[in-house]
């Protein structure tokens, strides 16, 4: 991510018709990534900011999953970036045992369940504000993961079920 504008989420206007924004969006020097996992069990999260998508970040950020899983197995989905496979990640696994990978196959991206989570996610941190640095990028997703954190629960995957009751019946009689 790079310091710029998100629009808000896309709405109507009072006459019906889609509200427009302008476009907002440059490069810039200073770029920041965001790395988050999510406990399935209980929807706990871990996010993470850095400044590169390197192999030693993505170290720290396991060491920050593996310190919120105090026991227990953990097993990572994730992609096929470098960062994730690398010789040096590679080495740094076989110091912590507990960490598992389970790589999406290259071309079956529908598999990563974890997209409907980042969606959500990306909603809360990002949608309508605008970011001057990279610290303030910095404290948007680590704000949004501590407020969803306070209402955390087992994460489902899919849709949930409808919730909508029968609206009244009227009954005409003659």
């Amino acid at each position: 991510m790079i310091p710029r504008t998100f629009a808000p989420s896309s709405a109507w206007s009072p006459d019906e018709h889609r509200i427009k924004y302008e476009l907002d969006y440059s490069r810039g020097p200073e770029k920041t990534w965001v790395f988050g996992g999510l406990r399935i069990r209980d929807g706990h999260e871990v996010t993470m900011t850095a400044p590169s998508r390197s192999s030693v970040r993505y170290q720290q950020f396991l060491d920050r999953v593996e310190k919120a899983i105090p026991n227990g197995a953990i097993w990572i989905v994730t992609d096929n970036l470098y960062a994730h496979r690398s010789v040096s990640t590679r080495a740094w696994l076989e110091d912590h045992p507990r960490i598992h990978h389970a790589f999406i196959p290259v071309g079956a991206c529908w598999l990563n369940l974890l997209e409907g989570w980042w969606r959500l996610f990306r909603k809360t941190a990002l949608a309508g504000r605008s970011f001057c640095n990279s610290n303030d990028i910095a404290y948007a997703p680590q704000l949004a993961a501590a407020q969803l954190n306070t209402r955390t629960q087992p994460w489902i995957w899919g849709r949930p079920p409808p919730t909508r009751t029968r609206r009244r019946r009227y009954v005409y009689v003659l």
